[in-house]
């Protein structure tokens, strides 16, 4: 089983940034792909961007150029920079981590930017 906990959601202004941390715990296979959706209340969960255990990224284009996705291996933890926000990132941000056999999710954090 794997536990993933998500920190650094919250209030920001138009312009602003915000750093998201995802750490995971517990039997954490070797080879896996870490990622970062976000969902709005009567919309599906959308992918932003994931990074594989090699550091192979892929980014959502509506984010291409203000958000930055990273990983530390060591940590098990995972990273979204989000810079230059806008309103439309408002949303309930989760982490996924899956392989070849399991898929786990976070609780999601809340990012509200004003404008």
């Amino acid at each position: 089983q794997v536990q993933l906990v998500e920190s650094g959601g919250g209030l920001v202004q138009a312009g602003g940034s915000l750093r998201l941390s995802c750490a995971a715990s517990g039997s954490i296979a070797t080879k896996n792909t870490m990622g970062w959706y976000r969902q709005t209340p009567g919309k599906q969960r959308e992918l932003v961007a994931d990074i594989t255990s090699s550091g192979m990224t892929n980014i959502a284009d509506s984010v291409l150029g203000r958000f930055t996705i990273s990983r530390d291996n060591a940590k098990n933890t995972m990273y979204l920079q989000m810079d230059s926000l806008k309103p439309e990132d408002t949303a309930v941000y989760y982490c996924l981590l899956y392989n070849d056999w399991n898929d786990y999710w976070g609780q999601g954090t809340q990012v509200t930017v004003s404008s």
